[in-house]
């Protein structure tokens, strides 16, 4: 039997193996990182953690020990994300608006680690990055009340960047006015038009006349900057606090459940086959009777499943329309790269413009 010296000898050489395995593992962390810089990917990836551990808790044959290294498992794993939140400290995220911008609250919670810079413009955040002075943009896509955001859509059409990610985000939009406003002297309201559209009812319900700001942020700031008591406007509770604004009226969207779609935009599109749940589709027709109608066709066939489907006018030609297609699938398998070579027979323009494993749910805190 070994006395405790030897045994002690037996864990320090285990130890300097461990020591050598952590620092490779480290190492591949770090190229981790670099590949999410590059294609707007957050650090913290819940579903494939979880994969992970249980996948990698299974090599363990003692079940008693098997709880040990899954708790070991864990905190390896935190690290490794604090490691590569160090390495990804540089990142710069551009989203549309000012400080307390939902766009800006979704991309904190997507890149707690990354430095945002604010655009005044959709094009503007979407061009930051097109042209290199950010890495990502993080911009609306969708709401589920008020429908598309087009302007963003029509950048994914006209543009070069790629969609890598999907996260959604619970809206819910407050009426702000100045300190010792009150409801009753309200008149007018501002706020970006999908804002406006999402409180629809109750602005009808008041009486308020509305107008139109470029973003629900800027509205607060506009409010905060009048210093009119008649003026309110409609944003988060986190622009209240930020431009010294009070909540005359809280949860004022029709819908409950309002939620918006962010997409991070980066400039290279993914390659890996675990992010291939999901893909963007945008396309023209050819000009014949049943363009449209085969080409539907043609992704269903080949067992796709569209999810959203959506036209778009053409801004460059008149009375042209693109489409826009979110289905779920890999469009890179052996029946992806058929569909889409059988529907470049009725395109004459088509590409992919995004892939992504699923959405994203983000939390408020």
């Amino acid at each position: 039997m070994e006395n405790l010296e030897e045994i002690r000898e037996r864990i320090d050489a285990i130890d300097k193996e461990m020591a050598a395995l952590f620092e490779k593992r480290m190492q591949a962390a770090k190229d981790v990182a670099a590949y999410k810089a590059e294609h707007g990917l957050p650090v913290f990836d819940g579903a494939r953690e979880a994969a992970v551990i249980e996948r990698n808790g299974s090599y363990v044959s003692s079940a008693q020990i098997r709880a040990y290294y899954t708790n070991f498992l864990s905190s390896l794993m935190d690290l490794s994300k604090k490691y590569q939140r160090e390495l990804m400290e540089g990142l710069r995220i551009a989203y549309s608006g000012v400080e307390g911008a939902f766009a800006q609250i979704a991309a904190s919670k997507i890149f707690p680690s990354g430095q945002l810079f604010s655009y005044p413009s959709f094009s503007a955040a979407y061009s930051a990055v097109s042209d290199g002075e950010c890495d990502v943009a993080v911009l609306p896509i969708e709401n589920s009340y008020a429908g598309e955001v087009g302007q963003v859509t029509d950048l994914m059409f006209e543009g070069s960047l790629h969609v890598n990610g999907v996260y959604d985000l619970l809206i819910s939009q407050n009426l702000l006015a100045l300190p010792g406003a009150r409801i009753e002297d309200v008149k007018t309201v501002v706020s970006h038009p999908q804002a406006l559209a999402q409180c629809a009812k109750y602005i009808a319900e008041h009486c308020f006349a509305q107008m139109q700001s470029a973003n629900t942020a800027i509205a607060a700031q506009q409010v905060a900057q009048t210093k009119d008591p008649s003026l309110a406007a409609i944003a988060s509770a986190e622009t209240a606090r930020l431009y010294g604004l009070c909540v005359l009226d809280h949860d004022i969207n029709e819908s409950a459940g309002n939620t918006t779609r962010f997409a991070v935009f980066s400039r290279s599109a993914l390659n890996d086959d675990a992010h291939n749940q999901n893909f963007l589709l945008l396309f023209t027709v050819n000009h014949v009777a049943g363009a449209l109608s085969d080409a539907l066709h043609v992704i269903s066939k080949y067992g796709f499943n569209m999810k959203a489907l959506r036209s778009r006018p053409v801004k460059t030609a008149a009375w042209q329309y693109y489409f826009y297609v979110e289905a779920e699938g890999d469009d890179r398998s052996e029946s992806g790269i058929k569909m889409l070579e059988e529907l470049r027979q009725h395109c004459n323009r088509l590409k992919v413009v995004g892939r992504f494993a699923g959405e994203t749910t983000l939390t408020k805190e």
